[in-house]
């Protein structure tokens, strides 16, 4: 009699191990993924304020600040859908965006020593460290998660409460992995 009890209670203690980890591991990574959010935002923020204090100097590079545009409302629009990839994606194109609109101001010699582009271009640097921090952590916590959830035994419980493993934050493009270089 006390080994039947000890086979059902068997399962069933299997399947309750874990859940616990399993749902702090997974608001963890939901936590992190929000610092993307937050962190993505800030930048997209930041944007219009650079591209008027560029447009004052250089009105005649209009091309570049439609594409800085498109780039930043991809970015919102991709940060408001919350998928992964697509932020992911969209950070991409607004990197390369950005390059292209930080490039202007090597033309301008007035804009590169202008206060308020300078100060704009330290907040976005801090913002790209920002970003930097908050995908590394996320990506730390997406790891431990799908790490976690495939271990025995706790894959019994992933399997029986549907917990799904999460995507990565990654960089896409090739231009995201290429070295800036300055020219003085």
């Amino acid at each position: 009699m006390k080994s039947k009890w000890l086979l059902l209670a068997l399962p069933l203690t299997l399947t309750a191990c874990g859940y616990n980890t399993i749902q702090t591991m997974d608001e963890g990574a939901a936590a992190a993924k929000q610092q993307i959010e937050v962190q993505l935002q800030r930048r997209a923020d930041l944007v219009p304020n650079l591209v008027e204090t560029v447009k004052a100097f250089a009105a005649q590079e209009s091309t570049i600040f439609i594409s800085v545009a498109e780039a930043r409302a991809g970015l919102v629009g991709a940060v408001k859908g919350g998928n992964v990839g697509q932020m992911a994606t969209a950070n991409d194109a607004m990197t390369g965006a950005l390059g292209r609109l930080l490039a202007i101001s090597e033309n301008y010699p007035t804009l590169k020593s202008d206060q308020s582009f300078l100060r704009l271009q330290d907040e976005l640097a801090g913002t790209e460290n920002r970003i930097a921090v908050s995908r590394t952590d996320y990506n730390s916590a997406v790891r431990d998660y799908n790490a976690y959830i495939r271990k025995f035994p706790a894959v019994f419980t992933a399997k029986v409460t549907g917990a799904q493993s999460r995507e990565y934050f990654e960089v896409t493009s090739a231009a995201a992995n290429e070295v800036p270089t300055v020219k003085f």
